[in-house]
């Protein structure tokens, strides 16, 4: 070869069993290869190396294709990060039913030390139905309030207003000791305890959407409570009240079950902004919760209690 002229590849020459091919003077690549530029020779011409056969198997040297490595990582990464979500998921549900129980705490310590010292009762004979009807509302504002406002308020506010909100709600719930007997609103409690595990449960397992039944319940609701508006102030329908109390406890047993799996789907739709709006969704979550568990319970005492 004289020096200017192009060189010429070797018609005789045929690469043996997919090895790596150094392209040097007078070498062009082979149909059926792929070349990977590997960087400068010394010379300056440039080395390629061989990255995958097409249409044949991968030479023993070589190993197996890169892809099969990289896909079987890939899987495993998939699968702990799809762990790591499962397992952040099922804390944070614990962390609202955890939140939703010490409400009920906070309920039920505040009632019997109402109905022991009697402060309920100094209370309505000071204010009278005033009293009861602004106490009512009160609660009824941070119910609201903690709802719509959740995301704008400090996880240690919206704690605080949640175990206020219980506290009054167990200084309300004071006067059921003066209807029914201890034995009464213990067996109660405790059979709301045990639907309401049930319940969760159920719709936590389930394949059932319950989230589409939402609407549905919210129109029942409030017709419910309409309902019971009206009928207190109609003497002597007993056993309408207590058709009202079998109806209202079938509305909140769906609401149990629609609010366990909107707690659920409430963190998938929060997880990505951070661990403090998580916990404030798991106390907004709580709420709910914690209003399920204590309609059922009240349902449950009027269907099954003797009044005094």
């Amino acid at each position: 070869m004289t020096f200017g002229q192009q060189p010429q590849p070797n018609p005789n020459y045929e690469p043996q069993g997919g090895h790596t091919l150094n392209a040097g003077y007078g070498t062009q690549p082979q149909p059926g290869y792929e070349y990977a530029n590997a960087g400068q020779s010394q010379y300056g011409q440039a080395n390629t190396q061989y990255t995958q056969y097409v249409g044949g198997q991968v030479p023993p040297q070589y190993g197996q294709p890169q892809y099969v490595y990289a896909g079987a990582g890939a899987a495993t990464v998939n699968g702990q990060v799809a762990y790591s979500y499962e397992q952040a998921e099922r804390v944070s549900v614990a962390k609202a039913y955890g939140e939703m129980t010490l409400g009920l705490i906070v309920t039920a310590l505040v009632a019997v030390a109402a109905q022991v010292t009697g402060a309920y009762y100094y209370f309505l004979a000071a204010t009278g139905v005033i009293g009861l009807i602004g106490l009512c509302v009160v609660q009824v504002g941070m119910a609201i309030v903690l709802g719509m406002r959740i995301q704008k308020m400090s996880v240690g506010g919206a704690r605080a207003m949640f175990y206020i909100y219980a506290a009054l709600m167990g200084f309300t719930l004071s006067s059921i000791f003066w209807v029914y007997d201890l034995g009464q609103i213990g067996i109660a409690l405790g059979v709301t305890a045990a639907f309401f595990f049930a319940l969760t449960m159920f719709s936590l397992t389930t394949k059932i959407d319950m989230l589409k039944f939402g609407p549905i319940l919210m129109v029942a609701l409030i017709v419910l409570i309409i309902t019971q508006l009206v009928l207190a102030f109609i003497p002597g329908v007993s056993s309408m009240t207590r058709i009202v109390c079998a109806i209202g406890l079938v509305i909140f047993a769906g609401m149990t079950m629609y609010d366990a799996q909107s707690t659920r789907a409430l963190f998938q739709a929060y997880e990505s902004q951070g661990p403090e709006m998580i916990r404030k969704i798991s106390i907004l979550c709580a709420l709910n919760l914690y209003l399920d568990f204590v309609n059922m319970f009240l349902y449950i005492l009027q269907l099954f209690g003797n009044r005094d």
